[in-house]
């Protein structure tokens, strides 16, 4: 399917474009999601990838004669539910097309479609956005979506094994799809980017496909114009199949580049399909791109109208998992979070999951949702690792946030309590040759070994005001110039006089009350 193109008001949460060069950027998306079915969309034949060539084709998908297309209940009741996941109308009655075309590894000459009635219509994507400046709050953005359709896949074309000829392979042939096609909302690259992160994230999380890139079960084509300021869309070129986020915002950006260098350059752009070459970050065309009209769609007199009751509609609806803009919303509304930590912590079912669990040891839900976008993250980011791999589970966690509001421990030594926690997990869990007492010990959650690892690293927080108040008489006592600089107007010289108090404890006073406790003593 082609990508409306109608030049539509911006949509809510729309911020102004940001011009390149002059011009504006024009971008909207089709994505091909491959749901979660066990068979394929018309056919009893398995899905499954990485098979040998052609072992999971049936008579169906290599349209042998006398073959006749059933239709797959499960493909229906999931793009059922990723209409009500994006508030979408799911449609009473849609009608599959037979979309003419000819490719060696499409069987029938067609793919079975849908064209001018949907099974899903409508309906926004929400997420934000980071400031292009790098700093400032996160902006929310709504993409709104023209339709999600079921179609069938084709099969493969295999080159790089046959010399002078082609290999077709049809095991993936009648694979079932859902289609996404949006409003060509977005205005950047990295709009896109995060449009296409939220749609990954929601197809996920409901379950309807696996989301994975590179064996192409989340396929993103995005069509790319650019226009002056007020005029007419551009002519758009459409990049297909980009399988990662990297090479998706790499891609958009040369294109937007080559684009506006053409038009200066005082050629016209024609419409095309292109791909982007990684090893080389430039797109280069495939085909000029077909129109609607290039199909030749008629309605598949194989197939009956797909007829979906509403009862069936409210029984998905009721089935359905919590959605993460209702996870998110509920987040924000018991937790006191603000949306866009609500959003950060809904990134997937089981950063979620971490949270609730880590807040529910603490009582503290914004301390602990602070460590996970910070610390956390940082830590999963740098080893390459998904929250379900993180080696502190979130009891611990949890203790660790509880001991820092209580000022049982400063920021800073919870910081090493955590690094040092995560070392020693993983150096337990990493040694097949440990002792079964040792992984035990590692892995064992909660309070005791949290703060038995405070007090064996020496970071408890002095709570002896007596103690502390001595430390801080000596500082002052031998410091009698930066005790002059102070009360002469220079707020600085009480920074160094805190720096000398903390080394006096050996990091261990509590930094607030040693700040109280000098201006007291300076009369601040």
């Amino acid at each position: 399917m082609n990508t409306v193109v109608q030049d539509k008001s911006i949509a809510t949460g729309k911020a102004k474009s940001v011009l390149v060069q002059g011009y504006e950027v024009v971008i909207g998306f089709e994505t091909h999601a491959q749901l979660s079915t066990q068979s394929k969309i018309f056919s009893r034949a398995p899905i499954a990838f990485g098979a040998e060539p052609n072992t999971q084709a049936c008579a169906v998908d290599l349209a042998l004669p006398g073959t006749l297309p059933v239709m797959n209940r499960g493909a229906v009741e999931r793009a059922i539910e990723f209409g009500l996941a994006v508030g979408s109308h799911i449609a009473p009655r849609s009608i599959f097309a037979r979309k003419n075309y000819f490719y060696p590894d499409l069987p029938k000459g067609y793919q079975i479609s849908q064209f001018e009635i949907p099974v899903v219509q409508g309906g926004t994507v929400e997420f934000y956005l980071a400031p292009s400046t790098g700093s400032g709050p996160a902006e929310k953005r709504s993409v709104r979506l023209v339709r999600a359709h079921l179609e069938e896949d084709a099969g493969k074309s295999l080159h790089e094994d046959f010399i002078g000829q082609t290999g077709i392979d049809l095991n993936r042939a009648g694979t079932p799809l859902l289609e996404i096609v949006t409003e060509p909302d977005m205005r950047s690259s990295a709009e896109a980017v995060a449009y296409a992160k939220e749609l990954h994230k929601i197809v996920t999380w409901i379950g309807i496909c696996d989301g994975n890139m590179q064996e192409g079960s989340f396929r993103c084509d995005a069509n790319v114009s650019v226009r002056k300021p007020g005029a007419a869309l551009g002519t758009r070129r459409e990049i297909k199949n980009l399988n990662s986020f990297k090479f998706m915002q790499q891609a958009i950006d040369y294109e937007i580049r080559w684009q506006i260098e053409e038009i200066e350059d005082g050629r016209a752009i024609g419409q095309a399909t292109v791909l982007f070459n990684p090893d080389t970050g430039e797109t280069r065309a495939m085909r000029s791109k077909e129109d609607a009209a290039d199909y030749r769609y008629f309605p598949d007199p194989d197939l009956p109208p797909l007829v979906i009751a509403p009862e069936w509609v409210e029984r998905v609806r009721a089935e359905m998992t919590e959605l993460p803009r209702v996870m998110a919303a509920r987040f924000a509304s018991a937790y006191g979070l603000s949306d866009y930590d609500a959003a950060a912590l809904t990134q997937s079912r089981e950063v979620a999951a971490y949270f609730e669990a880590a807040a529910e040891a603490c009582g503290k839900p914004k301390l602990v949702g602070n460590w996970i976008m910070g610390e956390v993250s940082r830590k999963l980011n740098e080893e390459n690792l998904d929250i379900v791999q993180c080696p502190i589970d979130p009891n611990k966690l949890g203790w660790l946030v509880k001991l820092i509001d209580d000022k049982t421990i400063s920021n800073n030594a919870a910081k090493t309590v955590f690094n040092t926690l995560w070392s020693k997990t993983n150096a337990a869990v990493g040694n097949p040759s440990a002792p079964m007492s040792t992984i035990t010990s590692s892995m064992q959650s909660g309070r005791n070994e949290v703060e038995t690892l405070i007090d064996h690293l020496g970071l408890r927080q002095m709570n002896d005001v007596g103690a502390l108040e001595k430390i801080v008489d000596a500082v002052l006592a031998a410091n009698p110039k930066n005790v002059e600089q102070y009360r002469g107007g220079n707020a600085k010289a009480l920074n160094a006089l805190v720096g000398q108090i903390m080394k006096g404890s050996q990091g261990k006073a509590n930094p607030q009350q040693v700040n109280d406790l000098l201006r007291q003593k300076l009369g601040a």
